[in-house]
């Protein structure tokens, strides 16, 4: 007698709902796909007790016919492909066919539809009746599903509270309304309206668009985040990536759309967090909402039963263009905010089947909405730099790149470098001019919009840290003899483990000798470093280099990672110190440093060097007004 029988079909779809349903947000995402498919212009969402007892998904798109109706519920049956060509150009959410199958098995499910010019609509429960009736229906389909799970009882115990499960599925729902933009969908649970959304015309989508992702993510995320716009070889990146200062201790808001489809991808993570390694606190998470458009057959779908995840033809083409373009957007720093939320060209913006172009003028907030008019009047320290951009050679040199031949004087209460003209007073820098440094550690400012707040040591830091790189990686890490050299005491094993890393020390600027079985000297330093106090920058260096040593044969990119964090280190030691008085004309070299270099509005450890007060802020301070 045989061992090996052939499964019920009933027990192959509940396996198959094992995996395609997860939770009650695994059957809305299904259902919502597939209206999405359908060609639908607005999407109704119902949910009561979380889902677990009803979920209810209606939408105007083409309908089924009575004849599709009972092969919706068949196991891999599908309208969207019908070859391996079609399956590896695959542009719809859905391809399987095996949803509504898998579901009808774990719970109650009935479906309603109608077509367009049809007199009434049909529907059909595959656990009542196999046979469809008529029913009044507008065009589109709904589908209901009750009772979740209501014959696999297991399954119930996995679940989690109501809130939890509901959760899931509105944070499904508005990762939905920001991949389809000119889509409407509201979501209601308990009766409730939590969100309605209506379709986002093309000729609206400048205004409308920062709309939607301040109704769904928040004002302070758009306040916060600056734009991307970026083609290159097949592949176009659009979105909002939001200030490292933004960071937050979750991943919510980290929405990332492929073509369309809502992706959680560990290349895409990868590429990104790596984007962020030079500005980003280690303990914080970085915030985004990113579309990625690329030719359907370099990606394939067909990865993961949830079509979670992907997997591209070109991986690491991918991931270098995510970098890449990411890296280079955060690299503007300070002068970012210029261009963060207008200014760009069009952008091709979410997954729409045919993807219209977001135009974000310079004015995409300042229309009658007052919402929108609140963006304008909320960007904070980002729209200050629209303010003005006086010619680098106007402004101080740094006090640490050489010795200063300058002076100061005052205009209207505002400190302004000496060869500046009355007429260019005027036009005050973003950062504006220094009026004082707070105990050593903050230097206040004042610009166009109110007071600049700056960490002094952490924004030298940033800026010696960029000039490292960039000396780095140029080879002219110019080396400059001490006056005097500094000698200091190590143990014989540490004096043996200097000697082994001699070569690197000169690599990365500091020039060493072992003088004695238990002494090291230094006797020169990298130009840049030359203030740096040489010991304390030595044992760090050492230390920095025995936690990670630097495989000086391999490839660049292998190094670029150890080689930051040495370096980063080091700049720690060539920046202004805390508790330090800055002069003056010290401090708006500083400021004018800060403009110019990129990723400046971060530290190494991906703290804010600088805040913005506005008047407005320092009047609601002092209850001006009311």
């Amino acid at each position: 007698m045989s061992v090996i029988a052939r499964l019920a079909p009933a027990l192959v779809n509940q396996i198959a709902a094992g995996e395609v349903v997860e939770r009650p947000a695994s059957v809305v995402k299904e259902l919502v796909e597939n209206a999405i498919d359908a060609g639908a212009q607005r999407i109704e969402v119902l949910i009561e007790a979380a889902g677990t007892q009803l979920i209810c998904v209606r939408d105007d798109g083409v309908g089924l016919s009575v004849d599709d109706l009972p092969l919706a519920f068949a196991a891999h049956a599908t309208s969207k492909i019908r070859s391996l060509d079609d399956l590896e150009a695959v542009a719809s959410m859905g391809f399987r066919g095996e949803a509504l199958a898998s579901i009808a098995s774990i719970a109650r499910v009935r479906i309603t539809s109608r077509q367009a010019g049809a007199p009434h609509g049909w529907c059909l429960a595959p656990t009542e009746s196999l046979e469809p009736k008529p029913a009044a229906h507008p065009q589109g389909t709904t589908v209901e599903v009750a009772e979740l799970f209501y014959n696999t009882p297991a399954r119930r115990k996995f679940m989690r509270t109501d809130r939890t499960e509901f959760a899931q599925i509105d944070q499904l729902m508005r990762r939905f309304a920001l991949a389809h933009p000119s889509l409407g969908f509201s979501l209601t649970h308990q009766a409730r309206m939590v969100f309605d959304l209506p379709p986002v015309a093309p000729e609206q989508r400048s205004a409308q668009v920062p709309l939607r992702i301040a109704a769904l993510l928040g004002d302070e995320f758009l306040n916060r985040a600056r734009r991307i716009d970026s083609a290159a070889s097949g592949l176009n990146l659009s979105g909002w990536i939001a200030d490292p200062a933004y960071a937050r201790a979750s991943t919510d808001q980290q929405l990332f759309f492929c073509n369309g489809r809502i992706v959680r991808d560990r290349l895409i993570g990868f590429a990104i967090r790596r984007a962020y390694a030079d500005v980003l606190h280690h303990a914080r998470q970085p915030a985004y909402v990113l579309a990625l458009t690329l030719d359907p057959r370099a990606v394939d779908v067909n990865v993961h039963p949830t079509k979670a995840e992907v997997r591209f033809r070109d991986a690491r083409a991918v991931q270098d263009f995510l970098f890449r373009e990411l890296h280079r957007a955060l690299a503007q720093g300070v002068d970012a905010a210029a261009g963060s939320l207008g200014g760009a060209p069009p952008v091709a913006w979410g997954g729409d089947q045919a993807p219209d172009n977001l135009n974000l003028a310079p004015d995409a907030h300042q229309n009658s909405s007052p919402r929108a008019a609140a963006f304008g009047q909320n960007q904070g320290y980002l729209n200050l730099l629209a303010a003005s951009s006086a010619p680098a050679a106007a402004y101080l040199s740094s006090p640490f790149s050489g010795p200063q031949a300058y002076g100061a004087h005052t205009n209207g209460g505002l400190t302004r470098p000496f060869g500046v003209a009355e007429n260019e007073a005027a036009d005050v820098p973003p950062l504006g001019y220094a009026v004082a440094h707070l105990h050593g550690v903050y230097i206040l400012a004042q610009n166009a919009q109110g007071l600049v707040i700056v960490d002094a040591h952490a924004a030298a830091e940033r800026i010696m840290y960029e000039r490292l790189k960039t000396a780095f990686a140029a080879k002219q890490m110019t080396l400059q003899p001490l006056l005097l050299p500094v000698s200091f005491s190590v143990s014989e094993r540490e004096a043996d483990q200097y000697a082994e890393h001699k070569d690197a020390f000169m690599r990365l600027g500091v020039v060493l000798e072992r003088i004695a079985p238990t002494r090291i000297r230094v006797s020169a330093l990298a130009a840049l470093l030359r203030h740096a106090d040489a010991e304390a920058l030595a044992r760090s260096l050492f230390a920095a280099l025995i936690e990670a040593p630097i495989a000086w044969d391999e490839p660049q990119p292998m190094q670029a990672e150890p080689i930051n964090a040495v370096l980063s280190r080091m700049a720690c030691h060539g920046s202004v110190r805390a508790n330090r008085i800055l002069t003056r004309p010290e401090m708006d070299a500083l400021l004018r440093d800060m403009e110019r270099t990129e990723r400046a509005d971060q530290c190494n450890h991906g703290r804010p060097t600088w805040r913005q007060l506005s008047m407005t802020d320092l009047d609601r301070l002092f209850m001006r007004g009311q």
